[in-house]
């Protein structure tokens, strides 16, 4: 099931990690086969959508939020240093919306929701590009200023990611939006899969731990609800902040800082593919625990419909037992 809102309310990272976005059809192709390697080559893709568009003055109130979100929490102290950044040397670079795709003399926002954000709070107008692209050209522009400019943490990442692939996105684009391979895109979904939305909500950001610490939590955070419920919900845990609450967390949830692991049973795997490789089916049986894991191009389409299906596919089950029992 998909995770609605998951990433609410994000920001963007200072009036200097601007531009980027726009090119109606982005010229990728393959998985990935012109993947960015470098955060300056990226910047300047990001540089590019911009170059020689009219920048006009639009009144912010015509302005929605982009259709996905890229952080988890607001940062009120970037907030004001942006508010009075503009206040008094005005606004440097130009945000890049689009033509609402479902609202007519509206527009939506591709990237520059704190510039959108201090313009409503200073009653001026916001200096923007508009540029008439697609939603898939709209989050690989938006996934990739932010990564070339806005530090996006781990937990950011992965949520990203999340959201792009419950949205119908492929890994192609999800790898082109974070400037990642596949590898490390299906560890951060793998990642925020795992940990129960409530946790990383009450985490944040946590922008210094990184990938193998939230790993490490993934694996413990389903099995000790409760505990991180005590935790989020104690005295003064609330007003640490995002990075000390993982650590908090993450404490209470392991044994000399190490993840609380169960004996591991025998397991078995295996896998099957179609030939056309549109689904990727693993099977992983562990104990009395057996697990299906569907990727590729057709995977989260796929699992849907069987989880749409359950019924009438125990029901085949159950009378196939039955048939062979009887044979």
């Amino acid at each position: 099931m998909a995770r609605k809102n998951l990433l609410a309310g994000l920001v963007e990272a200072g009036e200097a990690e601007q531009g980027a976005a726009s090119a109606p059809a982005y010229p990728m192709r393959g998985a990935s086969k012109s993947m960015i390697r470098s955060v300056s080559e990226l910047a300047r893709q990001a540089d590019a959508y911009l170059e020689g568009e009219q920048v006009v003055d639009l009144d912010p109130e015509l302005i929605d939020g982009s259709f996905v979100s890229d952080r988890l929490a607001d940062d009120d102290v970037h907030h004001r240093e942006l508010l009075e950044a503009i206040r008094q040397n005005g606004q440097n670079s130009p945000i890049l919306v689009r033509p609402h795709p479902e609202r007519d003399g509206r527009y939506m926002i591709v990237f520059g929701h704190r510039r959108v954000r201090v313009a409503k709070e200073l009653g001026r107008k916001v200096r923007a590009v508009v540029k008439a692209i697609d939603d898939k050209a709209h989050v690989i522009a938006q996934g990739q200023e932010n990564s070339a400019r806005a530090n996006l943490s781990f937990i950011e990442k992965a949520a990203f990611a999340k959201r792009l692939e419950d949205l119908g996105y492929g890994r192609d684009v999800i790898c082109s939006a974070l400037a990642s391979n596949e590898a490390a895109v299906s560890k951060m979904i793998s990642a925020i899969t795992r940990i129960p939305e409530a946790i990383v909500q009450a985490i944040g950001p946590a922008p210094s731990v990184g990938r193998e610490r939230w790993v490490e939590l993934s694996l413990v955070a389903p099995r000790r609800p409760d505990t991180a419920a005590e935790v989020i919900a104690s005295d003064g845990f609330a007003e640490l902040d995002s990075n000390a609450r993982f650590e908090t967390i993450f404490k209470a949830l392991t044994v000399a800082g190490k993840p609380v692991r169960k004996t591991a049973a025998k397991s078995a795997s295996a896998a099957w593919q179609p030939r056309d490789k549109t689904v990727s089916v693993s099977l992983r049986q562990s104990g009395k625990t057996a697990t299906l894991a569907l990727g590729s191009s057709d995977g989260p389409r796929f699992a849907k419909w069987i989880s749409r299906n359950l019924d009438s596919l125990y029901e085949a089950f159950r009378t196939s037992e039955k048939t062979e029992q009887e044979n």
